[in-house]
């Protein structure tokens, strides 16, 4: 299991994963605390892969669903544990992780009499060295908990920095060989104080906080460079937002007019975005950026199609034909496809798990055939969303287009239930556009996570004026998200939730009913198809 060097002269930790739903929780913590830090599968990593690894520091263990006793358990190698001890890489057990350290070193873990999971109350003991990873924190906190097995003896060397009413075992450390364990996982918001430990475990490992995109942004221009040749161009689908908007100017300034955006404006974009993108992208920056309209092929065929499935598959394919036939107009120049990978993208390919389980479909360019023999060029596949909007406030990017919410590649095709016609399309973008600017003038915007209209597949009966109504309903989604993984809905004012209602019935002919939708995910996802 191969692991990327570590960007030139960065410190670097390393997060062993072994299935947990939160790994990529760890690398964001991590990251929050200025540190690199790349994820690998665990049970496939090779000492070769660490010693590649520039500035390695520490390695942490991330917590999983199996048992370590279970047959086909994960586990890390013990060439890997050789070469740790070699090193002397300090370690931190998570959840599994720990229960990892027990099984290899002498403990024993064993079935909680009822699994454990929620917020517990954690007591320190005075040890010497807890600080290590305690500094700063009061002599009992909160954290959040989430197992089956448990410690039952703590293994051969390590000794009980901390306990829970539940969990005799709640953290372990050896001090001489540079070990800790936490039953608990510190990577949640739900455990309040669980960047201070990982802050401290860092500090602990020597790693330099000096990951920050502010410092950075003459690196990722250089490494563009050094890896697209002088004589060559690069091409790019560019949709306006904050992930294509911070590569395509990534890009001007490392190869000005050798670069070559384009915006395919497929007929399902809001209100009078493809003017705005152009505005921005092209006149104010200067992005050599060339809009295509492509509504009417769109609409044509996406006409009398009502599954949200067929839909993404429909506009995929259309994209990526009207995407090709732009980019040939480029000529044997063209040598390079931008893509916008983040690296939640790249987490998915490498952890232990795999890619998840298919929910719907997502429009990506990195569809195009085989037969464009296009390398890539991925400037942003070290950074995390946060990261991305962090080096666009750094690139001098005006405030609003970095903290715009989430467009979904689709656009509205899947927010109108049902066919897509063109008075449809009309009628969410005039009400979309009213909630969005209500949301903002209220101060709301900034505190969601995404927020849209939805057109449903229904009417209903209304009054205006003296006249029975029967018109279409529009369902408002708002909700609050730092991962997208999971969102609770927003709790929008009731006031605000008033003037917005009120504007979509009186100024969008055609809607004479609003509701709110306050469905969480899980269970429902955050778009409707």
């Amino acid at each position: 299991m191969a692991a990327a060097a570590a960007p030139k002269g960065h410190d670097s930790v390393l997060i062993l994963d072994f299935g947990s739903q939160f790994s990529h929780l760890i690398a964001r913590r991590i990251r929050e605390c200025h540190v690199y830090c790349e994820l690998v599968s665990g049970p496939d990593v090779l000492p070769a892969a660490l010693d590649a690894i520039g500035g390695l520091k520490g390695l942490i263990l991330s917590g999983g669903p199996n048992s370590v006793y279970d047959e086909g358990a994960p586990h890390v190698k013990k060439e890997v544990w050789d070469y740790v001890k070699s090193k002397g890489l300090p370690v931190l057990g998570i959840c599994y992780g720990m229960q990892e350290l027990a099984h290899t070193f002498g403990g024993e873990v064993k079935a909680c009499e009822h699994r454990e999971y929620g917020k517990t109350d954690v007591k320190r003991k005075a040890v010497e060295g807890a600080d290590i990873l305690f500094k700063g924190l009061s002599e009992e906190f909160t954290v959040w908990m989430s197992h089956g097995d448990k410690l039952s003896k703590t293994p051969v060397g390590f000794e009980d920095i901390a306990l829970s009413d539940s969990t005799e075992h709640c953290a372990i450390m050896n001090k001489e060989s540079k070990m800790f364990g936490i039953q608990f996982h510190p990577e949640v918001t739900h455990t309040p104080q669980g960047t201070q430990i990982i802050k401290n475990f860092l500090d602990f490992c020597g790693a330099k906080s000096d990951w920050n995109m502010t410092s950075l942004i003459d690196e990722f221009i250089s490494n563009i460079q050094k890896l697209v040749g002088p004589d060559d161009h690069v091409i790019g689908a560019v949709s306006g937002g904050v992930d294509s908007s911070v590569a395509a100017i990534l890009l001007n300034r490392a190869i000005g007019k050798r670069f070559h955006a384009i915006l395919v404006d497929n007929g399902l974009l809001r209100k009078k975005e493809s003017d705005e993108v152009v505005e921005r992208l092209r006149n104010k920056v200067g992005i050599n950026l060339r809009c295509v309209d492509a509504s009417e092929k769109f609409l044509g065929e996406l006409k009398g199609v009502t599954d949200p499935e067929k839909k993404r598959k429909v506009i995929g394919k259309l994209f990526i034909d009207v995407f090709q036939e732009e980019a040939e107009k480029v000529g044997s120049k063209a040598a390079y496809l931008l893509q916008g990978t983040l690296y939640p993208d790249v987490i998915e390919s490498v952890s232990y798990k795999g890619p998840s389980a298919t929910i719907k479909s997502h429009h990506n360019v990195g569809g195009l055939p085989a037969h464009m023999n296009l390398k890539l060029v991925e400037p942003l596949r070290d950074l995390f969303k946060d990261e991305v909007r962090e080096l666009g406030m750094a690139l001098g990017i005006e405030k609003h287009s970095v903290w715009r919410h989430p467009f979904p590649g689709p656009g509205l095709a899947i927010r109108i239930i049902g066919d897509i016609t063109k008075e449809g399309l009309d009628i969410l973008r005039e009400a979309d556009a009213i909630f969005l600017e209500e949301i903002t003038k209220s101060g709301d915007y900034g505190k969601i996570g995404q927020a849209f209209c939805v057109l449903l597949p229904v009417k209903s009966v209304g009054v205006m004026g003296d006249s029975r109504t029967y018109e279409k309903v529009i369902a408002v989604r708002a909700v609050a998200t730092s991962d997208y993984m999971t969102a609770d809905w927003y709790p929008m004012p009731y006031e605000v939730l008033g003037r917005i209602s009120n504007r979509i019935i009186n100024e969008v002919r055609g809607i004479n009913r609003v509701v709110y939708d306050i469905s969480s995910k899980p269970p429902a996802t955050i778009e409707w198809e």
